[in-house]
């Protein structure tokens, strides 16, 4: 009797393979992002993906969906509370604390990419497990470091190819003029429990704010004519906000003010925005972010202003594929194929080959086949230019043959010319 085939291993969901086709699209937004902020000044910092819980839940808050619903929580073996991260920024800050960056000249200015981890319905660009880009300034509390974060963000965007953004931008004031804010807010929604969702009946109590952005239709009716935070800022953050807005104008940022967006998070300050396109078949924010200037002592470090931003890697994907942006084609796509016949030609192509190599040649070669033709249908598949035929003769002789495939026609050159005979030939390509 034949045995059962075992049934196959599927990954997890809301958990995905970035395969070879599409890394080319990752490696082009990975390196605009790197190549943006370096030129900035941003220095590279990678933070572990297993944190303390508690890092996140005194840092994101206790009654936002983050904590409550989304994080991934385990238990270690000696009892450690431990939680996969769902956002970078509390990383950050514990690092820069930890690492004593206070110290450092300042402003210190931070990126980082990697994975995030959050538990919810998987839907396009939000899975359980997604990539962020991730830019953080630390110690500057001026309006100029958080139009410089924005300004950052567009251009980044636009490098893309999402030209057409602009950004909703609000500011929710800080602690000397956010309890005269939550006030009023609590005196509004408290006679119209009754309309919204259950989920923000549960907000009023914990976390007024949030309901402000709900996405439910009824919420959002109710949410319309809420107070406005703006009413309520105390002069030094009206100061601050102005202040910023009119950076923005200078450096020609498109902006709207949205006083309904508050971000899903404890510790913003004031200004708090993301970025949209104006592209009617992206309906999703692009990126996010806001100040947040108590978090670095929330956390035991010294009072610190910061603020940041986040953009999600496959959001961007799906925008990108959505306006059907152009990716540059590869520069490591080969020029030229090796291909191979018999044991010891092979074994001269391995040393042929990195000669190639180094010597800054795209160059590929598919060692384990035998088959003439079915090597030149890969370098045809490849796209080569030439390729370069290794048999026994050839390998006792010191020889190849060089063959244009575009024209077909071969020759044979000596082995210690090869190099340079592809040099040459491919300045005329």
């Amino acid at each position: 009797m034949p045995k059962k085939k075992a049934a196959p291993i599927q990954s997890v969901k809301g958990m995905h393979d970035v395969l070879p086709e599409e890394q080319l699209i990752w490696d082009f937004i990975i390196k605009k992002g790197r190549s943006i902020l370096e030129d900035y000044g941003f220095l590279k910092i990678d933070s572990p993906i297993l944190e303390q819980t508690n890092l996140f839940e005194r840092s994101i808050g206790e009654g936002t969906d983050v904590v409550d619903k989304e994080m991934f929580n385990l238990k270690t073996k000696g009892g450690d509370n431990l939680t996969l991260r769902p956002e970078f920024t509390a990383s950050f800050v514990r690092a820069y604390i930890e690492h004593g960056m206070s110290a450092w000249p300042h402003p210190v200015k931070l990126y980082g990419i990697g994975p995030v981890f959050r538990y919810g319905q998987p839907q396009g660009g939000r899975l359980r497990q997604f990539n962020q880009l991730n830019s953080e300034i630390f110690g500057d509390e001026t309006p100029a470091a958080d139009a410089e974060q924005i300004f950052i963000l567009c251009k980044l965007l636009n490098e893309i190819g999402i030209k057409n953004t602009y950004v909703k931008i609000n500011s929710i004031g800080d602690k000397s003029c956010r309890s005269g804010y939550i006030k009023a807010l609590k005196d509004y929604y408290r006679p119209r429990l009754k309309k919204v969702c259950p989920t923000c009946k549960t907000r009023f109590k914990k976390n007024i704010m949030r309901m402000l952005d709900c996405g439910e239709e009824g919420c959002r009716a109710v949410s319309e004519s809420a107070p406005q935070a703006l009413d309520y800022l105390d002069i030094e953050c009206k100061n601050h906000f102005k202040l910023l807005l009119e950076f923005l104008d200078e450096a020609g940022v498109p902006y709207i003010l949205d006083h309904r967006l508050a971000r899903g998070l404890d510790y913003y300050t004031r200004t708090v925005f993301e970025i949209w396109s104006e592209d009617e078949q992206i309906n999703f924010a692009l990126a996010g972010g806001g100040r947040y200037d108590y978090l670095v002592e929330l956390l035991g470090g010294y009072k610190t202003s910061a603020c940041g931003w986040a953009m999600g890697i496959e959001r961007i994907i799906l925008a990108m594929k959505a306006l059907e942006v152009k990716i540059p084609e590869s520069k490591h796509n080969p020029k030229v194929f090796l291909a191979q016949l018999g044991d010891l030609a092979k074994k001269k192509s391995l040393v042929l080959f990195e000669e190639l190599r180094k010597s800054g040649i795209p160059i590929q070669a598919s060692f384990g086949r035998d088959s003439i033709k079915s090597q030149l249908r890969i370098a045809n598949k490849l796209g080569a230019f030439f390729t370069l035929i290794l048999g026994q003769r050839e390998a006792l002789d010191g020889n190849v043959i060089l063959r244009d495939m575009e024209s077909s026609a071969q020759e044979l050159i000596r082995l210690e010319d090869v190099v340079e005979e592809i040099r040459k030939r491919l300045k005329d390509k």
